[in-house]
């Protein structure tokens, strides 16, 4: 049905307002667009990358009609806790995947993401959890912002390790999207995050390699911790 035709059933109209992610997913916030309601933005969490609970009940207004949150890099959003919010504003909470998921496989990346969560150096790893299908291993590289996640990516792919800058602004700062707001978690979450390859159709001695590679840049960057 896609994002519109869900908030289209779900009795989203013009002038309304959806609380939507900061980070990532433009399409959400342009599907709400579309119908002529208007996106407003709340922070994710740092470890999940997805709707902080706190930040979406502080978001809810009186014009908000629904929620739209998005399972992010194969983690699963604080659905219990975010039904809580829905349930005590009276408003909709809807749950999507990214774009892009892939049902098969999630054991194998599984494996490679527990070998590289004990291996990897300098780099913080995600924290695992229960039903993280790992689409993207999605790890945060400390320092001062983007300078030092981006020299980290550009000496990587100089190794060939083919990596990627996840999201590259918040979605408040986007053409047709720009709205006058800060959002600290956001914010640090563009700065540092770097996804690295992780396919069920990678050998361990690929991740090996992979990982040996990120732990020889160590001395690019600060203690993770």
């Amino acid at each position: 049905m896609g994002t519109v035709g869900t908030l289209r059933s779900a009795g989203v109209r013009a002038g309304d307002e959806v609380v939507v992610p900061a980070y990532g997913n433009a399409e959400v916030a342009r599907a709400v667009v579309e119908l002529g309601a208007v996106p407003v933005f709340a922070d994710v969490d740092a470890e999940s990358y997805c709707l902080d609970p706190a930040a979406v009940a502080d978001a809810v207004g009186g014009r908000t009609t629904a929620v739209v949150a998005v399972h992010r890099f194969g983690r699963p959003a604080d659905v219990a806790s975010l039904r809580e919010v829905g349930q005590r504003h009276g408003v909709l909470v809807l749950f999507e995947d990214e774009p892009g998921t892939r049902p098969d496989g999630a054991e194998l990346r599984r494996a490679h993401a527990e070998y590289l969560d004990g291996r990897l150096s300098g780099v913080r790893t995600p924290v695992p959890v229960s039903g993280h299908r790992y689409e993207q291993y999605v790890v945060r590289v400390p320092g001062n912002g983007r300078p030092d996640r981006d020299a980290f990516a550009r000496a990587l792919r100089g190794k060939g390790v083919v990596c990627k800058v996840p999201v590259q602004a918040p979605v408040y700062r986007l053409p047709g999207l720009r709205r006058d707001v800060f959002l600290p978690e956001t914010e640090r979450a563009v700065d540092e995050t770097l996804a690295l390859p992780l396919d069920a159709s990678m050998t361990r001695r690929q991740v090996q390699r992979m990982a040996g590679a990120c732990n020889a840049l160590g001395g690019l960057l600060q203690p993770a911790f």
